[in-house]
């Protein structure tokens, strides 16, 4: 077997693997919630903290993985991984399933960070679109068994097999990485380490997030905490601009089509990465689905994903990147147009057909984007690169959640939302107030429409990318352009 099927395969498992633990919480939430006898806000953060973990360490794990080895980093990620995996599924309490759930997002931050860029190493060249496009599908397959496996799991045992379901395939994905990956690029070992620009980086994002989730997103609190991480983060600027090795090459932002397809990235990621959790409270509290129930309802949004992607991939080797993505931005924010005409007796029928929809349109935008971003970065900085895009989806992705609650309170109160779920420490089926169904639906509704309007404008940033180039000469031509020598040389 070709080396590069080696490493898309090896990959394929890690990338599922952390996929996977990001969205099978996601419609066990309400379960959870209730058997740890907690509330809605410790629910989102048993889901956030996974997440926080990755969005505030992928730079940094992308610059130390330029340093001392891709491979090596990946191999310690599997290993992590498992063990958080375990220690969550042997949680008593939701004070301990936080931490061990944070343990187990520092293993998917290197898992994560380290995916692409093996692939953009091993695939380099004309056929980058179609490794990283099915790279993708680990991502897609990932989100929908997550959503599927919660239900079942769940209704056959506890929630407590959500996480141990993990530990004998990282087990064996541990020792299957460590024993076929091999290093391509030479790690700049003579490179110091940007230590006060990892730490300024990771502290403001942490912030950022805590402050959108710790309370309502008007509070003082909130406010406080996202001031002072903008203040953090422009401090971060300033020093990254003067250290001769940052940990975040501002550099790269030169480059239009990184930059770019960054932002539309960013963008869409607040909006897709909530459709989940979203429509896990519609179904569940608003319609009365179990969670076995609930997850096979979302499986149109992602099935689409699975096929769309390797052929979107493929296109874009052969047709650009620019339209293709643009497009599926546009046909994603129509479909969560028609989605936000939902009311408690919508046929499914009508739901699925939205969701198909939107799980065509991101698939339309997901692989040709992320080639095109990682198409154009210099080899020796592509574990930085890789990063860089992979922080900015899952800062949105963190984000997400929190400003989708912000936008229900417009419809019903924090202080009930939050409390909506009853802590009865039982596996009943979940359920809500009736009178409090009609505003939280109301909420659903407006937030769909905002996740409309936020991916139409991430369609405007993924037009402004620039004309096509082929990867391998775009590359190049950039790697010229910051200082280095053309690539091949």
């Amino acid at each position: 077997m070709q080396y590069k099927w080696v490493v898309l395969t090896v990959t394929t498992v890690g990338i599922f693997m952390a996929t996977l633990d990001s969205s099978i919480v996601v419609v066990g939430l309400p379960e959870v919630v209730s058997q740890l006898k907690t509330n809605i806000v410790a629910g989102v953060w048993i889901i956030t903290i996974y997440r926080l973990m990755i969005a505030i360490l992928l730079v940094t794990f992308g610059r130390v993985a330029d340093l001392y080895g891709r491979v090596r980093l990946y191999n310690t990620g599997f290993a992590v991984f498992t063990i958080g995996s375990l220690l969550s599924g042997l949680s008593m309490s939701a004070e301990q399933l936080l931490f061990f759930r944070l343990v187990q997002g520092v293993g998917a931050a290197l898992l994560f960070v380290n995916s692409v860029a093996l692939v953009t190493d091993a695939f380099e060249g004309p056929e980058l679109g179609k490794g990283i496009g099915i790279n993708q599908v680990a991502i897609n397959a990932g989100t929908i068994t997550g959503y599927i496996l919660s239900g079942i799991v769940i209704g056959l045992f506890t929630w407590r097999a959500i996480f141990l379901v993990n530990v004998p395939i990282g087990i064996f994905g541990t020792y299957w990485s460590r024993k076929r990956l091999k290093e391509i690029p030479r790690p700049k070992t003579a490179v110091k380490f940007d230590i006060v620009g990892a730490i300024t980086f990771s502290a403001s994002i942490t912030l950022l997030l805590l402050g959108l989730t710790l309370s309502d997103i008007l509070s003082p609190l909130t406010l406080s905490l996202v001031s002072l991480s903008g203040v953090l983060i422009v401090f971060f600027f300033l020093v990254e601009r003067r250290t001769q090795h940052p940990v975040m090459d501002l550099a790269l932002f030169k480059i239009r089509v990184f930059t770019a397809g960054n932002i539309a990235n960013l963008l869409s990621g607040l909006a897709f990465a909530a459709l989940a959790f979203t429509m896990s409270l519609y179904f569940q509290l608003v319609r009365g689905y179990s969670p076995f129930d609930t997850g096979i309802s979302l499986i149109p949004l992602d099935i689409t994903l699975i096929f769309v992607g390797p052929v979107s991939g493929w296109l874009s080797d052969k047709y650009g990147s620019r339209g293709l993505s643009t497009l599926g931005l546009v046909v994603a924010s129509a479909g969560f147009l028609l989605l936000s005409n939902i009311s408690g007796t919508t046929a499914y029928t009508q739901i699925l057909f939205s969701l198909a929809i939107i799980g065509l349109g991101v698939g339309m935008f997901r692989s040709p984007n992320a080639s095109a971003v990682m198409g154009v970065v210099p080899a020796n900085e592509r574990g930085v690169a890789s990063g860089i895009r992979s922080t900015i989806i899952n800062t949105s992705i963190v984000a997400s959640i929190p400003l989708t609650v912000g936008l229900m309170t417009a419809d019903i109160p924090y202080a009930k939302l939050v409390n909506l779920i009853a802590p009865t420490g039982t596996a009943a089926q979940v359920a809500i107030a009736s009178a409090d169904v009609a505003p939280l639906l109301a909420g659903i509704q407006h937030a769909l429409i905002g996740f409309a309007t936020v991916t139409l404008i991430s369609a405007v940033f993924s037009g402004l990318r620039g004309a096509r180039n082929s990867s391998r000469e775009s590359a190049s031509n950039q790697h010229v352009a910051l200082g280095g020598a053309p690539a091949g040389d």
